[in-house]
């Protein structure tokens, strides 16, 4: 019989974790149950954990009260079928549990997709449903199967977070100011902008000194801010601020510096997730709002039909990841322990911008 690995959070406490082990379960009629492969572990992983009772991360694969299993991003395989569309050996690429194995019911199946229908995610975003069948999909995608499971969420929150920008004519600002400009969706981000001549916006990014020649090798900001010297940056420019790691003591120096020339700052990420708390209320220029990307993508699902708007965010991830992929740094970690030192380090902010982890337990 199969034995289920799982690794599990404590919901109140991120840093401390347990290892769980169970049978697998007899299948359900409609049911599979899916070997997970190799997972990409990012801060992404940490917004998911810290954000996770708010939006609702930690319902996609409920554990026991107070704890949770953090989802992320990879590839699994079916290793037993009680569903006829779906047969022992199919491949997908989609959103999984820190676990060795995982249970789906496949609904909706197509030729390219399916989504899992199980009762508890219903009421979840739809995106992180979605499993997408390996089988027909274009070659390209096989030269960048770690690179898919790390870069390819990311880049594609870059893109939703681009066409949000473009949508609302940058809310007057003719600079984009990135927090965390180290971070995948960070540069993602920098990436489109900078290299779409249509734009026409400065683009500028804040990290720490470690990361400043990572950022600066990646070629795509007009300029570059140490974290506490942001008085170096030119506060007459019209702005618009993306906090992609929920840094409130960097949100309300930005605001005290660019006062009423901040149009719009969006909070994109939480790994600053110990600082806590939100920004004050009565800061100088706009208020700090929180991007949600499903709710941009509902947008143009409606305004463009469904699906049309994520397979252009996918088509994004897959250049932006072929002109940067050779900036990162792959990293492997197999086996439980090892994948909860990896959490232990992503949560201490000590995976630089340049590495990658793929796990796997």
């Amino acid at each position: 019989m199969t034995t289920i690995t799982e690794l599990w959070t404590n919901r109140t406490d991120l840093r401390d974790t347990k290892t769980g082990t169970l049978p697998a379960p007899e299948l359900k009629e409609g049911e599979v149950l899916m070997k997970i492969e190799k997972l990409g572990l990012t801060a992404n992983n940490v917004s998911y954990a810290v954000t996770g009772d708010k939006i609702g991360y930690w319902g996609y694969f409920p554990a026991d009260e107070n704890w949770g299993k953090v989802p992320a991003w990879g590839f699994a395989h079916a290793v037993e079928s009680n569903c006829a569309e779906i047969e022992p050996g199919e491949r997908v690429w989609g959103f999984f549990p820190l676990a060795s194995h995982v249970v789906l019911r496949p609904s909706k199946v197509t030729d390219s997709r399916f989504f899992d229908a199980a009762d508890h995610r219903s009421a979840l975003p739809p995106m992180y449903n979605a499993y997408m069948r390996t089988g027909p999909e274009p070659e390209i995608l096989n030269q960048f199967e770690d690179e898919r499971c790390i870069l390819f969420p990311l880049f594609a929150t870059s893109y939703i977070l681009y066409d949000f920008l473009i949508d609302n004519d940058f809310f007057g600002a003719d600079q984009v100011l990135i927090g965390s400009a180290s971070s995948k969706t960070g540069f993602g981000l920098a990436h489109l902008l900078f290299n779409d001549k249509t734009v026409g916006k400065r683009v500028a990014g804040l990290t720490s000194q470690g990361n400043v020649a990572f950022c600066e090798k990646l070629g795509c900001f007009d300029e570059i801010t140490v974290y506490g010297a942001e008085n170096a940056l030119d506060a007459s420019v019209k702005s618009v601020f993306i906090d992609m790691s929920g840094d409130v003591p960097l949100t309300i120096r930005m605001h005290a510096h660019f006062t009423d020339n901040i149009l719009a700052t969006w909070v994109v990420g939480a790994t600053h997730w110990e600082d806590g708390g939100k920004p004050p209320s009565d800061l100088p220029g706009a208020k700090p709002a929180f991007f949600f990307a499903p709710t941009h993508m509902g947008k143009r699902d409606k305004e463009w039909g469904p699906g049309k708007f994520w397979q252009k965010a996918f088509t994004a991830s897959i250049g932006v990841t072929q002109d940067t992929a050779s900036t990162l740094d792959i990293v492997a970690q197999n086996g439980v322990d090892k994948v909860a030192a990896s959490w232990l380090a992503l949560l201490d902010n000590k995976v630089p911008g340049s590495s990658g982890l793929i796990v796997s337990i």
